[in-house]
């Protein structure tokens, strides 16, 4: 293995900087001017624009950066970690996106409330905030990794180079031009993780080196992680494309309802192929680099290629982080906008969109924080996906359980599933029980102990009310 001199580091570094450049003025041109435009782009984009968008947190750097880094300690299964959201976005399409798009809301949490009410809403909206907080961490994380092995600096100072350029494209751009500039950064992400691949495997000569020498394990579908966390991923990512706030807002931009499926079949689509191709990287870094930190199985191959193909890899995944740490920004900034500032204050439009803008800043720097804090990529970003699992579960019981509209059993459910949920995360999954199934039962559960106690209590209270009308 060898690292770039200071001639490779500075083609790599002017590569990206070039790349920011264009992708700033692009941004610039394309930026929000009203509330409308910021939130969701007035409406107005087209079926593939969002597909991509949608599409791009599940090929985000730490998705990308954990699949190869999972695939390395547990094998080819680590596909599933993109590869099931092929599965929940058809299933979206099927059963809730239009429902919500006809909501003619574009936050989980407002739609939500049509159902349950003001506290469920609360309740709803500071989960999602949490959830997504902590996906901009992971974000981070795997962005700075694969920035600090080619440009040679600490992996802090790649974190904040990170949330500079990412606050800059949400608090200038927002939804219009997050979701134009996505189609570049994720084209680009796209063609750079296959240049990845092609030099791992003339690195490794092939598959048939690999599948001689290294444990069958490597190459079955489910792997060292086993049946269990395969499935628990699958439903991790269904819930998490169900209920999470920057799809939920993707999908509510677009022009008419009949694009909303088109949308979803286009995301769905986009995932496949890349998913194998993470997992053949990581499994090849482990070939060639056994004893080597698994957070580096996919930037690792950069510092094996020209400086002009490691400095276009290196901006595919700055380019990935940007976007989505960029969306993550910018939905969290409208669940604060919408469900707290403007009942608080009823600003007027022009007010609504500068505190919306305003609020990206402490937004895109908070998870830095938590950056060196957090060294299992993939886990984190299927724990932010188990909190959003349980939003989904609610989420679907309102809309398909109409008999069932209890806002204290909804807001109960969601407190017990957010912190059994994390409390579960932060023991390690005790049992061989990962935390998605924690957070897919919990709601559910309390829900229905909560119906019952309502039940019993009314039942108790009538029987009471009888009894004093006999004695009277």
């Amino acid at each position: 293995m060898h690292s770039f001199d200071v001639g490779g580091t500075i083609i790599i570094a002017g590569i990206l900087v070039a790349y920011l450049a264009v992708s700033f003025w692009l941004t610039l041109r394309l930026r929000s001017k009203t509330a409308g435009d910021f939130m969701v782009a007035a409406r107005s984009m087209p079926a593939i624009v969002i597909g991509i968008l949608m599409m791009s947190e599940f090929i985000g750097a730490k998705s990308t950066v954990g699949a190869a880094q999972t695939a390395f300690e547990s094998g080819l299964a680590a596909s599933w970690a993109v590869l099931s959201a092929a599965i929940g976005f058809p299933l979206f399409g099927l059963f809730l996106a239009k429902k919500l798009y006809a909501s003619g809301e574009f936050t989980i949490s407002g739609a939500i409330a049509k159902k349950y009410g003001r506290s469920t809403q609360i309740t709803v909206s500071l989960i999602m905030i949490y959830a997504l907080l902590l996906v901009n961490v992971g974000y981070y994380i795997s962005g700075a990794a694969a920035i600090s092995s080619v440009l040679r600096i600490s992996l802090p100072s790649a974190a904040v180079i990170t949330a500079v350029v990412s606050t800059f494209y949400c608090a200038i751009g927002g939804m219009k031009s997050v979701a134009y500039v996505s189609i570049m950064h994720t084209t680009i992400k796209y063609v750079g993780v296959f240049i990845v691949l092609a030099v791992a495997l003339n690195m490794t000569h092939g598959v048939r080196p690999m599948l001689a020498q290294m444990p069958h394990y490597y190459f079955t579908w489910d792997g060292k992680i086993g049946a269990s966390t395969v499935v628990a991923w699958t439903i991790a990512n269904v819930g998490a494309i169900f209920s999470t706030q920057y799809i939920i807002q993707a999908m509510s931009s677009l022009k008419k309802p009949e694009s909303v499926r088109r949308s979803t079949y286009i995301s769905a689509v986009l995932c496949i192929p890349i998913s194998v191709a993470l997992g053949l990287v990581g499994i090849a870094a482990k070939y060639l680099f056994p004893g080597m930190n698994s957070l580096y199985a996919f930037p690792i191959f950069l510092n094996h290629m020209s400086p002009i193909v490691a400095g276009f890899v290196t901006t595919s995944l700055a380019a990935s982080v940007f976007v989505g740490v960029s969306s993550v920004g910018l939905a969290i900034s409208s669940l604060i906008v919408r469900d707290f500032y403007v009942p608080a204050r009823h600003p007027t439009p022009e007010a609504e969109f500068r505190i919306s803008r305003l609020l990206s800043i402490p937004i895109g720097f908070i998870p830095l924080i938590f950056v060196l804090f957090v060294p299992e990529v993939l886990h984190l970003s299927f724990f932010t996906r188990a909190l959003r699992l349980s939003i989904s579960v609610v989420a679907m019981i309102g809309f398909y359980l109409p008999f069932y509209r209890s806002s204290r059993g909804a807001t109960l459910g969601l407190l017990a599933a957010a912190l059994s949920t994390t409390a579960w995360y932060l023991l390690g999954d005790p049992y061989g029980i990962d935390d998605i199934y924690i957070a897919l039962v919990t709601p559910p559960l309390v829900m229905l102990i909560e119906r019952f106690v309502a039940k019993k209590s009314d039942r108790e209270m009538k029987e009471k009310a009888v009894s004093n009308s006999g004695l009277i």
